[in-house]
């Protein structure tokens, strides 16, 4: 993934000005790319394998996957009977709090995706592990700003963790639901680089698959633990590493994944340790949406 530099980028919303971390953005554009093409990473050969041919048929394995399956459509169908996530449904229309992802665990891990530039040939690396106890998660590894050597990539040194997208029976897609919140929570330990968090939504096209919703985190460092409230009114769109001029609110009914990702441009060891990842509903905040929409020339 080529990164491209941009000094600063300010959007402004009543006479103010949001302005963005350098190493964190990169060009606004004002359309997204009108067709879809399969990506094919710098310096990666051209694909000359029919498709089919890399299928594997075991019967094992397919029997295998019927019991997996089954047992998925039973657990859907209890909780149609019980609630949402198998919680009365009472219960889930008056919580004003919720933990999403929390890390109790080895188990708890394999829900998460590390990956840095060292894929593309870069030298930046990063893990993933559980803190003390087993009680929190601990991302830490080095960024390297070496582009790697393939004449094409011009900038590298980035690392992003990201979490998977949840699965129904039959490989259907899951989406969470969180239109009864407005804030994100989270109780995090940096390092004081600063991390952009990315939500993926589910889109109406296929051509907007590389839509993420975006908002900078910046960490304090030290040995204290932070707990960050951010409204999810002020995550603005961007699709393939460039804000979009034309903005639209996050679906908080069909959320895929979220993560985060650091290259501030700064070699070095870094870490981030998280405790959990939540929602709340701040009564206290209204805001629908923090960027002026608006058409030019209409």
């Amino acid at each position: 993934m080529a990164l491209t530099p941009l000094k600063q980028i300010a959007t402004r919303h009543r006479g103010h000005f949001l302005t963005l971390s350098p190493s964190l953005c990169s060009l606004v554009c004002g359309k997204r790319v009108n067709f879809m093409g399969v990506y094919r990473r710098p310096g990666e050969p051209r694909e000359t394998v029919w498709p089919w041919k890399k299928i594997e048929f075991s019967f094992a394995k397919g029997v295998d996957g019927i019991y997996k399956h089954l047992g998925l459509l039973k657990d859907e169908m209890f909780q149609r009977f019980v609630g949402p996530q198998g919680r009365p449904i009472k219960e889930h229309m008056l919580e004003q709090t919720q933990v999403q992802w929390e890390f109790r665990g080895p188990e708890s891990l394999s829900q998460w995706v590390v990956s840095s530039d060292r894929e593309i040939g870069g030298r930046s690396e990063a893990y993933l592990k559980l803190g003390r106890n087993n009680t929190t998660c601990l991302l830490y590894g080095t960024i390297c700003t070496t582009p790697p050597r393939d004449g094409e990539t011009r900038y590298s040194g980035y690392c992003t963790l990201c979490s998977k997208q949840p699965r129904m029976s039959f490989d259907r897609k899951r989406h969470y639901d969180w239109s009864s919140f407005n804030s994100l929570h989270l109780r995090i330990r940096g390092d004081g680089r600063p991390w952009m968090i990315n939500i993926g939504a589910e889109t109406y096209f296929s051509h907007q698959s590389d839509d993420l919703y975006n908002y900078v985190l910046y960490t304090r460092g030290g040995p204290y633990w932070e707990d960050v409230k951010i409204p999810f009114s002020k995550f603005f769109l961007s699709s393939r590493g460039r804000v979009q001029d034309e903005q639209h609110q996050l679906w908080l009914d069909k959320v895929n994944t979220i993560g985060f990702t650091t290259g501030n441009e700064a070699d070095g060891p870094f870490q981030l340790e998280i405790d959990f990842i939540g929602l709340c509903n701040d009564r206290a905040h209204t805001e629908e949406f923090a960027y002026e929409m608006y058409k030019r020339n209409p």
